[in-house]
This record gives structure tokens, C-alpha cells and sequence, in this order.
């Protein structure tokens, strides 16, 4: 089957843009794409038409559409685990003023499929469909830990360790090692991995064949939740995520 080269172009496009990405001059969009700047031009304004790219009109930069936001909550709200685990990650937050996040596995990399904000949460960096990495953050290594040896080798091959903090996991072989042990202890910690300050838990969540769908997280400020506290919310954290799996299992979720 035929690739039709106009739309991989557009779609690549829109893949420019990200967190650290939000505007972009059509003279660094063609850089980037390195295509001459008539053509892309074309490309935007069909792009524009469509509302999946818009103009700021006060810079001239572009920028993602609203239509994007549209098709996104139209993706997450067809995903029945989300539905299911919409309870769970309440009372999660409820009980223990923390926030909570539901997290499955893309490509190589993990993404929030919904979240909770806790009365106590100061914690505001995540947000539904935020992208993140496999190997500094809980639901990462989760996502990661359960999958086969091939399919782990496949991920990680050509992955890029960035060590987002002095605590960053950088080796492929100190990983490993890691997802051996969150198999063994059926949870998965970031301390202060991903976020300085942050620590977050993590446990999966497994289908009636005992595979791991998604994982269900509490993120903590290290000022506010100590050892002991902490290791309360891992006890209550897998409490509630066997309670969700045993859901998904009887709802035979795919």
C-alpha cells in the first residue's frame, strides 16, 4: 500500500510541537522539516482549515488546534479501563489528599490517561496525555517491568537514559535490575527520578490473563509525606489496584 507523502508530512508537523514546543515560526517549522517554506505553507494552511493547527494572532507563531484536544478526549473516553478505574483513582485522592494518575504504556513511553487532584496536592506538572518516560518515573518502570523480555529489549533499544535529576536511573543494566525487583515487591517507586522533591508509587493494573494493562499512581511531595507515611499509601495503593484488577478481569476490559 502506497504511503501518501502529504500526509506523513503533516502529521509530522504536528509531532513538532510539545511541552517545551509550543509555537512555532513557519521558517522554524520548515528548518525543522527541512522543506522549502512554500510548501509548507500549503501544509499549515490545510492543517489551519481542518483546526487541527491554529495562528496566534498576536506573534504570527503556530500552534496545535483545539480539534487535537476534540479527538484526544474522544480516544481516552472510548478506553474502558479509564471508566473503571475513574472510582478508584477518587478514592484514592479522597483518602489520602494526594494525586493520583492512571497511566498506559505508548510506544516508549508512558501517557496519563486521567488523573485526580488531591485536597493536599501541590504537585501541578501532570496533566492527561502527558507523555513520560519509562525509566525515571513509577508508572514507567510498571509499564515496563511486566512486559516479556523481547518486548523490553525492543523498547529499550536505542532509548535514551536523560537523567532528569542527580537520581535518574542513566544505565540500561541498573534498570534491569530495578524492574526485577518491582516484579518481586508488585510496585514501583520514582524518588525523586523524574521531579526533584517528588516521589511517586505506582502498582499494575492486569487483565484476566494476568497481563498489565496500566498503572495506577500516587504522586508525593518528599516536604510533606515521610517513610512511614509513604509506605502506608504502597499499602493502600496495592489494595486498590488488586481491587481494580479484579474489576477489569471480571469485565474482561482488552
Amino acid at each position: 500500500m502506497p504511503i501518501i507523502q502529504s500526509v506523513v508530512r503533516a502529521l509530522a508537523i504536528l509531532d513538532l510541537f510539545n511541552e517545551q514546543t509550543t509555537e512555532l515560526k513557519i521558517t522554524e517549522i520548515s528548518e525543522k522539516m527541512q522543506l522549502h517554506k512554500s510548501t509548507v505553507h500549503s501544509l499549515l494552511k490545510t492543517l489551519q482549515e481542518a483546526h487541527y493547527i491554529e495562528q496566534n494572532p498576536d506573534n504570527g507563531k503556530y500552534r496545535l488546534g483545539m480539534k487535537l484536544v476534540e479527538r484526544g478526549n474522544l480516544v481516552i473516553s472510548t478506553f474502558d479501563i479509564r471508566k473503571m478505574a475513574k472510582k478508584y483513582l477518587t478514592s484514592l485522592s479522597d483518602e489520602t489528599g494526594q494525586t493520583s494518575h492512571l497511566g498506559i504504556l505508548d510506544g516508549d513511553a508512558g501517557v496519563y490517561i486521567d488523573k485526580q487532584e488531591g485536597e493536599k496536592a501541590l504537585i501541578r506538572y501532570s496533566r492527561i496525555g502527558k507523555r513520560i518516560p519509562l525509566h525515571s518515573t513509577a508508572i514507567g518502570k510498571i509499564l515496563l517491568a511486566y512486559q516479556t523480555d523481547e518486548n523490553v529489549a525492543q523498547l529499550l533499544d536505542g532509548y535514551r537514559f536523560d537523567p532528569l535529576t542527580e537520581k535518574t536511573i542513566t544505565k540500561q543494566q541498573d534498570l534491569l535490575k530495578e524492574l526485577n525487583e518491582v516484579k518481586k515487591q508488585e510496585y514501583a517507586i520514582d524518588n525523586q527520578e523524574n521531579e526533584q522533591g517528588v516521589r511517586c508509587i505506582a502498582v499494575p493494573i492486569k487483565n484476566h490473563e494476568n497481563e498489565v494493562l496500566a498503572a495506577l499512581s500516587i504522586s508525593t511531595l518528599i516536604s510533606n509525606v515521610d517513610d512511614k507515611k509513604l509506605q502506608q499509601y504502597i499499602d493502600l495503593l496495592k489494595k486498590i489496584g488488586t481491587k481494580l484488577s479484579e474489576e477489569v478481569r471480571y469485565g474482561y476490559v482488552l
